[in-house]
């Protein structure tokens, strides 16, 4: 049985009220692909509507703090950090996002660094439009997780 559902197969709120507290700490990561045009404005910082990484990296902390709001049957919990970083690779066309949401509580954190990732690539989509509009958002993913009863948990990468 999944845990978001009862014994009917209808959706529910997990109940994490006896789990123990533990630290909890999640990264996600997303890929946007844009123009070289895109690319040279964010690194010169010549975009029209401002500092893109910085806006971006507030969008993906704001929404990290209000996945409860966003995601159906998330609960709100305390974050305790939110770190976004960004790397863009200028000959691959590329702003690498890398999301690591913090808490200490009773449920996991990997739904609030995948919204955090999103919206920061979503973010950068929004300030770059103008310039181009066939940016594509790709490859979100969790990477890592630690914490709760399942432990740790790390993406494995084919070498």
């Amino acid at each position: 049985m999944l845990s978001h559902t009862d014994r009917r197969g209808k959706a529910r709120m997990v109940d994490v009220g006896e789990k123990p507290e533990t630290e909890r700490i999640a990264v996600a990561r997303c890929t946007v692909r844009a123009s070289k045009e895109v690319i040279a404005s964010i690194l010169e910082n010549e975009n029209i509507k401002g500092d893109v990484l910085t806006v971006a990296k507030l969008a993906g902390i704001m929404a990290a703090k209000r996945t409860g709001e966003i995601i159906p049957l998330a609960h709100t919990i305390k974050v305790t950090n939110v770190e976004i970083e960004f790397s863009v690779n200028k000959r691959e066309r590329t702003v690498g996002v890398k999301a690591t949401v913090k808490s200490y509580g009773k449920t996991g954190v990997e739904m609030e660094a995948l919204t955090a990732a999103a919206s920061s690539a979503l973010t950068i989509y929004d300030m770059c439009k103008g310039v181009d509009r066939s940016m594509v958002i790709t490859d979100l993913a969790l990477w890592e997780k630690k914490g709760g009863k399942s432990g740790h948990w790390k993406r494995v990468t084919p070498d």
